[in-house]
């Protein structure tokens, strides 16, 4: 997802530690590993996938965490930005892959993960090229290591499945209440980007691909984010604003959490016009170039002095 510009929800913004993950970071961790391997077990075919999103963001509150983004559960071609609208009658289908991203948070300490999972057993070696890609960006992943090696190590696993890396998707840099603070850990070779640093997460996301290795944005828009814009709007529009900014503050949010008594107030409408005033911005559903499936799998990753401590692996 985009990143806040500087200055944004300043007071906000949290700070990077070099004295081991904060105890928040551990507990949403294990909260953010705990949901996806429950909601792994729940996918298959014919499944209301509003329902599994639900079930997922309800889970990460019973267990002491928010969830940090609204789940994203993206099929086959669609690799980013896929969460269930309101009345969504979409469902798992029958074959190819459903790639699953949670995102917790406790007290502002943000996790991220995610796995692909293949629902008739056909397409095996995409999430096999992400899981391995995964687990050698990871041993990378020491102070002082340049992060376009860890992308160039990346981009050669995925390329000996047969396989194309996404190039315009990549791992990012965590920080308090800042989903993306600014570093990447891209999926190919680049250069100056900077280095790993003791005290820093992140989440690092493969994705793969039999396409070109670019992503686009489709016209469906589900996921919205706060900009920290202050300037008053007009009425429900700037109640609207308000609530949203309360409720949410810098990290990304649903259509489908909002909701109201009020039969008058059309909340779509209320959110192109927050878009319209740029309060808000959108993150569009994002597709493979030509179509072809993806896979993804991503964990968060503290690096010590002594290298990455994974925060989303189950016990």
């Amino acid at each position: 997802m985009e990143r806040l510009k500087s200055g944004e929800f300043a007071s906000a913004q949290g700070d990077t530690l070099d004295a081991g993950p904060h105890s928040s970071a551990i507990t949403s961790g294990k909260i953010a590993a705990r949901v996806l391997s429950e909601i792994t077990a729940e996918i298959e075919p014919g499944r209301r996938i509003i329902k599994i999103c639900a079930l997922a963001e309800s889970k990460i509150k019973e267990y002491g965490g928010t969830p940090a983004f609204p789940l994203n559960v993206s099929i086959n071609h669609i690799a980013a930005h896929s969460t269930s609208p309101r009345d969504d009658k979409s469902e798992i289908p029958e074959f190819g892959l459903v790639k699953l991203d949670v995102g917790v948070h406790v007290d502002g300490y943000i996790t991220d993960t995610a796995r692909t999972i293949d629902i008739d057993g056909t397409l095996e070696g995409f999430i096999s090229a992400t899981d391995d890609a995964l687990t050698e960006a990871i041993t990378l992943m020491q102070p002082g290591t340049a992060l376009g090696d860890v992308g160039d190590a990346i981009e050669k696993v995925i390329k000996e499945y047969g396989l194309r890396p996404i190039k315009n998707l990549s791992g990012h840099n965590l920080k308090r209440y800042q989903l993306h603070a600014g570093k990447l850990v891209p999926n190919v070779r680049k250069r100056g980007i900077g280095n790993v640093e003791a005290g820093e997460y992140y989440a690092i996301e493969p994705f793969a691909t039999t396409g070109t290795g670019t992503v686009v944005d489709s016209e469906y828009v589900y996921i919205f984010e706060n900009t920290g814009l202050d300037e008053p709007l007009e009425g429900m529009t700037e109640k609207l604003r308000k609530y949203l900014r309360d409720r949410y503050g810098p990290l990304p949010f649903a259509s489908r959490w909002i909701g109201t008594s009020n039969k008058d107030i059309d909340v779509i409408e209320e959110l192109k016009n927050l878009l319209k005033a740029k309060a808000i911005r959108g993150y569009p559903m994002q597709i493979e170039k030509k179509g072809r499936p993806v896979s993804q799998t991503e964990h968060t990753v503290y690096i010590s002095e002594d290298g990455p401590i994974v925060l989303t692996k189950m016990d």
